[in-house]
């Protein structure tokens, strides 16, 4: 394993259930030798990617907070999403949340949220908590749009998950379940992740056509009926395209100004 490799596993060994780890126990968990875990340790510390708030104890560092503010701030995606992912929210009466969820190796994570939350009970898809591809709407409709070659070792990894999910038994079976969600471009779930909830999801698309993530309104079961639901799934769509073309016009404009810098360039 490559250096940089070793540590940035170090860096994921820092999860919800062990937020808190020593040198020693990362060198046990790690099977690394003592004295590269203290190197790696020491090089995330300068960078304040970890820190020791109690002696030999660390945790993730400022420097996390300051890139999260910086995704916040200036991430195309949700700097793109959200004033439409607002529209959305008001076209329910401020009765529903809008979620951006991006693909993230092989689960799906939410990015950010709008509109209105229940203080009561707080939804699976909470900004930052990766959830797997197969139950909810969020994640299945980007599973739906993964290249056949990259979702056949999916099904080969993930077998017992996706038939429990009620996906699909064989390849076959699979492929078919996932080939009528792109030909519905949408997906509604009940119940899937939360009690109660209704989700409506539509993919989202880099400038490259490949599936980036999805736009997801979630609702109160009981506050919403059949053609509500096939009224919102056309402003979830239309919501999800919107996005997509304002990715690609991103994409565009920047893509224009570089090569309008290359021309002035007398070099």
């Amino acid at each position: 394993m490559a250096t940089a490799d070793r540590l940035l596993s170090v860096m994921k060994l820092f999860t919800i259930e062990e937020p808190e780890w020593t040198v020693e126990e990362a060198t046990r968990r790690l099977s690394l030798s003592s004295s590269s875990t203290y190197r790696y340790f020491n090089s995330l510390s300068a960078f304040g990617l970890v820190e020791a708030l109690n002696p030999g104890v660390y945790t993730l560092g400022p420097a996390i907070i300051e890139f999260d503010r910086m995704i916040r701030r200036q991430d195309q995606l949700v700097r793109t999403a959200t004033p439409i992912m607002r529209k959305l929210v008001d076209l329910t009466g401020d009765n529903g949340s809008a979620l951006l969820c991006r693909k993230f190796r092989h689960q799906v994570m939410c990015v950010h949220s709008e509109g209105f939350v229940d203080p009561e009970k707080s939804l699976s898809y909470e900004r930052g908590r990766p959830l797997g591809l197969f139950l909810g709407a969020a994640s299945r409709v980007v599973l739906a749009y993964i290249p056949s070659r990259n979702l056949k070792a999916i099904f080969a990894d993930y077998e017992k998950e996706i038939e429990a999910a009620g996906l699909g038994t064989t390849w076959e079976e699979f492929r078919q379940n996932l080939k009528r969600i792109r030909t519905d471009t949408i997906v509604v779930a009940y119940g899937q992740l939360d009690p109660g909830k209704v989700g409506i999801a539509a993919p989202v698309f880099a400038a490259n056509k490949s599936v980036i993530g999805s736009m997801t309104l979630v609702l109160n079961e009981h506050e919403v009926n059949s053609q509500m639901v096939e009224r919102l799934s056309i402003y979830v769509q239309a919501a999800a395209q919107e996005v997509t073309l304002g990715l690609s016009a991103a994409f565009n404009e920047k893509q224009s100004g570089s090569a309008g810098s290359e021309k002035a360039d007398p070099k």
